[in-house]
Formats: structure tokens, C-alpha cells, sequence
């Protein structure tokens, strides 16, 4: 097929291209997190996020559905808790092959939370939460070396968590609850056909999964907290859309996808015998084994599988929280996470590294009302690409990531 004087293009080879490239979509999801691996959010509140989400076996937030339901029973009364995280990334990729650096565009944002908890008495608790649990994106500019890989990426998700706790004895409660996700993405990108040609892709979806905790009591200062949260398949409909249409090579179309979120499991055992001082330590696990490749089919009779062969990971933290007096509570925390992105599918739509995050927060008493605030600053270690995924210009090179993030959250007692 001849595109331009000097230029042809093979047909199937083009498609495999555009295939590929439109394949990358889901992604986006993995390029900017917090303290997660893969692509899971972990800002859920700003109490929790002092903490180093070291928050799985004691309490004093509504935040407690996403990271143990089990939890509501040492909660009193009706709680409203609504928040923000502002997170500001920094990112810079230093080229083998120009030995020239790029710096990703710093965009800012924002999951947002709500939770409700409400005490019916002694046996029962339930609340629901509004979060967002896996997203964020990339931005590296039109013009950077690895263009053809992505350019632009975002993804948010909404989860709706309803969630129900039981008190069996006095120190054994149990908790269930509904995950209903919904998941919108966009990717944009370029395709090389000896000229740049843009592409982009809008899609979203939605999946379904549950969650479940316990809570014992071991002694009267020492608690015992863990979590469970499923894996939620999401079939993910979207259009494909190109800024120059070429009959029979580059064409408009619909595609469809699944993508499988992984189950997690949180853990931590707390000490109060300090009183006013509470010490928690925990650790996360996450079963990212499971995304072993992406398949993609398209309207127009194509098909793309992406083989990803990601490893399961672990997270370490640890979380203390002090009440100076009645009307503040000072915070601290520290998590290290590992990644699951092995090397040899590394890519800048998943610039993912181990991570360091410090942490420190604070909570503000005005009788019924709460303000929690919080600052961490998030270090991933550096990661070095050094494969051919979309050769000949791949990419390869050094990856440097650091985010500043910022939380705060308004919490009444009725």
C-alpha cells in the first residue's frame, strides 16, 4: 500500500502495530501510584496515610472499609468522613541511546474518598465508601523518545463499597462487604508509518468483587487485624479513534478487553500498652501473578495479546499515632513495597520501582468535628530499561519517579 512518495507500509504489519499500540490503553493504569504496586491507590485518608497505611488492627477513621471492615465495631455512634489526596509526581528519563533526559509532564491529582460508618449497637456496624482504588496516568509529551509506546495515559476508578461488621465475642469481629468498581480510561499515543500518525483510545467498564475482615483482641493492648479484598474482572469497552484515516491500514474502531485486578491481603498487629501512644506494624500482599498477558480484539477482525508475566508482591510498613491531648493527635509512618513489573516487559506506561514512603500527619479535635492532615514523600528507587519492546526506538534507559503528596479529610460525629 503506498501512503506517500517514499513511504509504503505492509498491511499486516501495520496492524500488528496499531494493534499493539491500542492494546497499551489498559495500561495507563500503572504509570502513577502511591505507595501501591502495579496500579492500586492506597490514599484513602489522611489518617491513614500518616500512618503509612499501617491501620489494619486499630482505628479512628471511617477510612477503616477499605483497609479493614471488621473495624467499624470500635467505631461509635454515626461517623461522616469525606477527603482529598493531591499528589504532584516528578519524573525524568535519562536516554542510552542520546544520553539525553526528559521530564514527564507534572500533572496534578486527586482521588477523592467518602465513608459513612454507623454503630446499630454491640453486634452490629455497617458503612459504605466511595474511593478510588486502582488509576492515575502518565503524561511524557508528543515529541519524546518513546512516543510509540504512549504519550499520554490516564485511568480513574470508582468503587461503591458497602460493608457489614458483626461482633461474635468481645474480642472477635467479622466484616464483609460489596465491591461495585466502575473504571474509565483514555490512552494516547503515536504510530510510526515513517511519519507520526496520533492515536487514541476512551473505553471503560465495570466489575464486581466483595471484601472480608477480622479483628481479634489478644489481649487489651495488643489487637490482631487482617483484610481480604477479591479480585474484580472488568470488561472494558472503548473506541479506538486516529487523527489521519487510511482506508483499509488506519481506520476508527471499537474494541473490547478484560483486565483482572488483583487480590489483596493486609495484615498488622497493634500495641497499646503505651497509652496515649499506639504502635501498629503490617504488611501487604498482592496476587499481581495472576496478570500474565492482555488480549484485545477489535471490531475490524483484529486481535493483539501482550504477554506481561508480572510477580506477586509484598509491602512492609509501620505506623504510630500519638495523642499529645484532647485536641491533637500527632502521626508517623514508613512503608517499603516492592513492584511487580519483571524486566523484561518493563515499559514507560509502567514506570513502576520499589518505593520508599515517609510519612507524617496530624489530627485536629473540635468536638465534633475532625480535621486530619498529612504528608508523605514517596521515592521509587531508579529502574534501568533494557529490552526491545517497540523496537527500534524502545526507549531504554534510566527511569526516576518522586511524589509529593498531600491529604486531608473532614471527619463529624453525630
Amino acid at each position: 500500500m503506498q501512503i506517500s512518495e517514499g513511504v509504503v507500509v505492509h498491511k499486516t504489519r501495520s496492524h500488528q502495530k496499531v494493534s499493539f499500540v491500542l492494546l497499551v490503553f489498559i495500561l495507563l493504569t500503572v504509570a502513577q501510584n502511591t505507595y501501591a504496586s502495579g496500579f492500586a491507590i492506597f490514599t484513602q485518608s489522611a489518617s491513614s496515610l500518616g500512618q503509612g497505611a499501617a491501620v489494619v488492627s486499630h482505628t479512628d477513621s471511617p477510612s477503616t472499609i477499605f483497609f479493614n471492615p471488621a473495624l467499624m465495631n470500635k467505631i461509635d455512634g454515626t461517623q461522616v468522613e469525606i477527603g482529598t489526596t493531591l499528589m504532584f509526581p516528578s519524573r525524568e528519563f535519562k536516554s542510552n541511546s542520546t544520553g539525553q533526559s526528559v521530564e514527564g509532564k507534572s500533572d496534578v491529582f486527586y482521588p477523592s474518598t467518602f465513608y459513612v460508618t454507623h454503630k446499630f449497637n454491640n453486634m452490629i456496624s455497617a458503612g459504605l465508601g466511595v474511593f478510588t482504588p486502582f488509576g492515575l496516568g502518565t503524561d511524557w509529551g508528543d515529541t519524546w523518545e518513546g512516543r510509540y509506546i504512549a504519550t499520554k495515559s490516564e485511568m480513574t476508578t470508582f468503587d461503591i463499597n458497602p460493608a457489614i461488621s458483626f461482633q461474635v465475642t468481645p474480642k472477635l469481629s467479622l466484616a464483609a462487604g460489596l465491591d461495585i468498581l466502575y473504571l474509565d480510561t483514555t490512552f494516547e499515543g503515536k504510530i510510526n508509518l515513517g511519519f507520526d500518525v496520533g492515536q487514541k483510545f476512551n473505553g471503560d467498564g465495570t466489575g464486581v468483587g466483595y471484601n472480608l475482615g477480622i479483628l481479634y483482641d489478644i489481649t487489651k493492648d495488643i489487637s490482631f487485624g487482617a483484610s481480604y479484598r477479591s479480585e474484580i474482572k472488568v470488561d472494558i469497552k472503548g473506541e479506538g479513534t486516529f487523527d489521519q484515516q487510511i482506508p483499509g491500514l488506519l481506520e476508527n474502531s471499537a474494541g473490547k478487553a478484560d483486565i483482572t485486578l488483583p487480590h489483596q491481603v493486609f495484615a498488622g498487629i497493634s500495641y497499646k500498652g503505651f497509652d496515649p501512644f499506639i504502635l501498629e506494624v503490617g504488611m501487604r500482599w498482592e496476587n499481581w501473578s495472576s496478570f500474565k498477558e492482555l488480549n484485545v480484539n477489535f471490531d475490524n477482525g483484529m486481535q493483539s495479546k501482550q504477554i506481561r508475566n508480572w510477580n506477586d508482591t509484598y509491602a512492609f510498613n509501620v505506623g504510630a499515632q500519638y495523642k499529645l491531648n484532647n485536641a491533637v493527635v500527632l502521626r508517623a509512618g514508613y512503608l517499603y513495597g516492592q513492584n511487580p513489573v519483571p524486566d523484561s516487559t518493563f515499559d514507560p506506561t509502567i514506570p513502576d520501582s520499589d518505593t520508599h514512603l515517609f510519612c507524617v500527619g496530624t489530627g485536629l479535635n473540635f468536638g465534633k468535628l475532625t480535621i486530619d492532615l498529612a504528608y508523605a514523600y514517596q521515592l521509587q528507587e531508579d529502574r534501568t530499561k533494557n529490552n526491545t519492546i517497540i523496537a527500534p526506538l524502545p526507549a531504554n534507559g534510566k527511569y526516576s519517579t518522586d511524589i509529593n503528596i498531600l491529604a486531608a479529610s473532614l471527619k463529624y460525629r453525630f
